[in-house]
């Protein structure tokens, strides 16, 4: 059907759908979807719309709130509300976005899986997969497909999954960073420790194959290049504030003989520890 809401362009349309008893007590199923595009200056606010609402931004942006906070939305993200609570959205410039409205006993599960009392707008790394799974069920009704309601239920529960996994993505991303996090404290806490890459893989209670890749992609080195670079750090700072000998800083420093700590030092800095002093302080 086509919508003649205003602030709807036309073209805009959307299908309604009343689900068998069966589904409601088995399934997750959809109520309304659509494809609508928005004109600036559209607003909308609800007391309430018993379902929840998933929404792809294709184009443009708006201002969705909810619990009382205001969050911002452009293309490419989704948004997802509890429409049996107080929303509203809005925009000054436009969008356009297909969107879906859904209920079933375990919406309310998945909803706050998901969420988890964040935001309401949800950053893909890849929104593929959502958006086959939208437009799969935008398209049952467009095209007058016979409705399937398990197979409706199967598209649901892939979007929000493809939701899911992306929040279980951002909490792993968040624990690695966390692990490389722990393991620099503890590197710069035992610089004159031999701090083997298996020393470090075991602090971190990781493989020493996965903890190298991992700790490359969170800082940029690998374990051996920031133990390195941490004692030349060290170094730097002692040969700069202090009168400590060379010798004395070589050991203090975690290197295993002056001869390599000079020849490590030099590679790293251009220049030897008595010259880095010498330039430091003249």
């Amino acid at each position: 059907m086509l919508s003649t809401e205003r602030g709807i362009m036309t073209g805009s349309d959307y299908y309604v759908y009343t689900p068998s008893t069966q589904a409601k007590n088995l399934f997750l199923y959809p109520i309304n979807m659509g494809l609508f595009r928005y004109q600036p200056g559209y607003s909308l606010h609800r007391n309430a719309y018993d379902s929840f609402l998933i929404m792809f931004m294709r184009k443009g942006e708006c201002q969705v709130e909810t619990g009382g906070r205001t969050f911002y939305a452009h293309a490419d993200q989704v948004v997802l509300l509890n429409c049996y609570e107080p929303h509203a959205y809005w925009t000054s410039k436009g969008w356009e976005a297909e969107w879906l409205h859904f209920d079933g006993s375990a919406a309310p599960g998945y909803y706050d899986a998901i969420l988890a009392g964040g935001s309401p707008v949800i950053t893909l790394r890849d929104t593929y997969r959502l958006e086959k799974y939208l437009h799969k069920i935008y398209l049952q009704f467009k095209e007058r497909i016979s409705v399937k309601e398990a197979l409706l239920n199967n598209y649901i529960v892939n979007i929000l999954t493809e939701l899911l996994v992306n929040k279980d993505m951002e909490h792993s991303e968040n624990i690695s960073s966390s692990i490389i996090e722990d393991t620099i404290a503890y590197i710069n806490d035992h610089l004159t420790d031999p701090l083997t890459l298996k020393d470090l893989s075991d602090q971190a209670s990781l493989s020493p194959f996965y903890f190298s890749r991992l700790f490359k992609k969170e800082s940029g080195f690998s374990p051996h290049e920031y133990v390195i670079a941490a004692r030349v750090n060290n170094a730097k700072f002692l040969l700069k504030s202090s009168d400590t000998s060379i010798k004395d800083i070589c050991y203090s420093t975690g290197f295993a003989s002056e001869s390599s700590f000079c020849t490590t030092f030099k590679k790293v800095t251009g220049t030897t520890p008595s010259e880095y002093r010498f330039s430091i302080r003249s």
